[in-house]
This record gives structure tokens, sequence and C-alpha cells, in this order.
């Protein structure tokens, strides 16, 4: 059994999963209340959204940790499952995430390669999950740096945020478990003697 096999990781991609939903469930909390002390500021209100917002923070950290360990651990998989293919460094699947600009771009084509490089199964549904997921993210992203200059407190961007937001979240969710189910049928096939 080749040592992928053994490392698929299961258990770290169900985590993440999980605590992404978690992340995005606080933050549409966060967002009302935010909005609610924006529309009403009161003491009662600044430490309502302060407590969600430092939950959200604290959730949202380790959700991030969690995701950059799965994926680093998945690319491990997927320059094992194949060698000859075109995988990123170590350092830049991590580092990409946190580089201004470059992380608008540069970490959906990390995910593309790792799910390429690690399945032979890896077809076009995969990639369009991927980019699915990437454009909500980045959406999301976007609207709410817009949002916060041009109609701060606004129901519209708000709702349309979070739309984004919990997309992104779901989308993220399967993007993991594609990743992880493809990788671990490519190790167990590598690994079984009549391949």
């Amino acid at each position: 059994m080749t040592s992928a096999a053994r490392t698929t990781p299961r258990l770290l991609a169900r985590s993440a999963q999980a605590l992404i939903a978690a992340a995005a469930v606080a933050d549409v909390f966060r967002a009302a209340a935010l909005r609610d002390h924006y529309l009403h500021p009161t003491d009662a209100s600044l430490n309502r959204s302060g407590f969600i917002s430092m939950i959200f923070v604290y959730l949202m950290t380790v959700t991030t940790v969690l995701f950059l360990v799965w994926l680093a651990r998945s690319r491990r998989n997927a320059r094992e499952l194949s060698p000859e293919a075109a995988v990123p460094s170590a350092g830049w699947t991590v580092v990409a995430w946190f580089i201004p600009v470059v992380n608008l771009v540069a970490p959906r084509r990390i995910v593309l390669d790792i799910g390429r490089a690690g399945s032979a199964s890896w077809e076009k549904r995969e990639t369009t999950l991927v980019n699915l997921w990437w454009a909500a993210w980045v959406a999301h992203a976007l609207l709410l740096v817009v949002a916060s200059r041009v109609a701060p407190g606004s129901l519209a961007c708000l709702v349309v945020a979070e739309a984004l937001m919990l997309a992104a979240a779901v989308l993220a969710g399967l993007v993991i478990e594609r990743v992880t189910a493809l990788q671990s049928a490519a190790a167990t096939v590598q690994a079984s003697p009549w391949t």
C-alpha cells in the first residue's frame, strides 16, 4: 500500500468541511449583528457585534489553518500519486493565499493542479466545481470591499454577500470531498497488486 493511501486525509477533510460550515454560519450572524449596530448604535449592539465578530475570527482562523493543512496534505499525496505532474511547491501552496491580489487567482490554480495531479479521474465537472467555488468566494470578498465603501449598512449588499459566502462554503465542502475521494480512489488503484 502506498503511503498516499495510508495518509489520504479523510478525517482532516471532514473536520475542514465542518469548520467551513460553522464559519459560514457564524459569518451570517456576524454580518447581521454588525448591520444592527450600524443602524442602531448602542453599547449593547456594540458588545453583541463585538462578541459575535470575535467568535467568527476565532472560527475562521482555525478553519483557515485546518483547510491549509488539508490542502498541503492533498498536495503531498498528489505529488506521490503523480510524481511527474506539475504540482505547486509546499510553500507556495500556503503562501499564495496571503499575498494581496495574487490571492485572487493563484489559490484556484493550486487547487486545480493538486486535483488533476492527484487523480486520473479528474474531469471537467471537477474543474467546474472548483471554478464555481472560487467565483463565489472572490465575488463575496470583492462585494464586501465595494459595499463597505459605496453602501455601508445596505441590506441588499448584506444578503447578496452572505448568500455568496454560504454558496462558497458549500462549494468548498464539495471541492474538499471530490479531491479527497479521487485521491483515495487513485491511491487504492496504485496499491492494488492487479494494476
